[in-house]
Order: structure tokens, then C-alpha cells, then sequence
């Protein structure tokens, strides 16, 4: 499955080495992560690392493959 998750203001390169399994674009205020999440489990672990790195999750949506 693939996912966009979008997070409040523009990620470091240091902060997006911390999602080594996702690509990452800023634009608008926004940086999004996206890439293959394996399942549930993988989905909820990239949440807890968004929030253990006090990132504010704006969306999270299963885009088509």
C-alpha cells in the first residue's frame, strides 16, 4: 500500500533521514512523506516516529499504487 503523510512546516534533511523508507517533498508549509507501507503495523511505527519527533500530522491517505 502506499501512502501520502503530511506534516506541518519543511523537514530537515536531518529530520527526513529519520523516515529512511519514504521520499519526501516540501511545498506550501508542508513536507510530504510518501512510499510503500508494508502493513498496519509499519503505518502505526511511522506515526509514533512522526510524534516521538514532535511532528504535527496534518493528513494521512492510502494513495492508488
Amino acid at each position: 500500500m502506499r501512502y501520502e503523510i503530511r506534516v506541518e512546516g519543511h523537514l530537515s534533511e536531518t529530520l527526513a533521514k529519520a523516515f529512511p523508507e519514504l521520499g519526501h517533498v516540501v511545498m506550501s508549509g508542508q513536507t510530504v512523506l510518501f512510499g510503500t507501507v508494508m502493513d498496519e503495523a509499519h503505518l502505526y511505527g511511522l506515526l509514533a516516529r512522526c510524534q516521538s519527533l514532535g511532528l504535527r500530522v496534518m493528513e494521512m491517505r492510502q494513495v492508488p499504487e
